[in-house]
């Protein structure tokens, strides 16, 4: 419970090339009553190269220190729709635009369909620029930097409780 609000946690694991763990996070997501899915914040934890805790920087929830929950998927997802997925000043600013909808992407995990693709930024990182992949059910399914980066994400497996 955030905020009054009953969210669903999903833990990400983000390995390396190697298998190494490179991040573990817990985000709290849950949907309104018109579709959209709020973001309710995230719990990270980042390790380097030898499995030592590295940072938890960028972890922040809504309602603490002035941290405002975001929406990290509009209903009826639309290209041109723009909108701030998490505001904790100085530590989480994520912004993002909706550039095309209903495509299918193939990734490690399978097939995927109605994907919505995003370029996301965030003005801590100016000059870096993302394209995310969304699927329905499943959240980011594949993620590259354009610009100012060279992070690369592909879903593998999902492991539902």
């Amino acid at each position: 419970m955030i905020q009054g609000v009953r969210t669903t946690v999903v833990r990400d694991v983000l390995r390396r090339a190697d298998g190494s763990l490179a991040e573990k996070t817990e985000d709290w997501y849950a949907p309104d009553n018109h579709g959209n899915v709020w973001y309710f914040g995230e719990k990270t934890a980042t390790y380097d190269e030898n499995g030592h805790l590295e940072s938890r920087e960028g972890s922040w929830q809504a309602g603490v220190d002035g941290a405002v929950a975001g929406t990290i998927m509009p209903a009826g997802p639309e290209p041109t729709d723009a909108y701030r997925q998490e505001l904790y000043r100085g530590h989480a600013e994520d912004q993002a635009w909706i550039v095309e909808g209903g495509i299918t992407t193939t990734v490690p995990y399978g097939k995927v369909r109605h994907v919505v693709r995003t370029f996301e930024w965030t003005r801590l990182e100016r000059k870096v620029l993302s394209e995310k992949l969304y699927a329905p059910g499943l959240g980011i399914v594949r993620e590259r930097d354009l610009a100012g980066g060279n992070e690369t994400f592909v879903l593998v497996s999902v492991h539902k409780p």
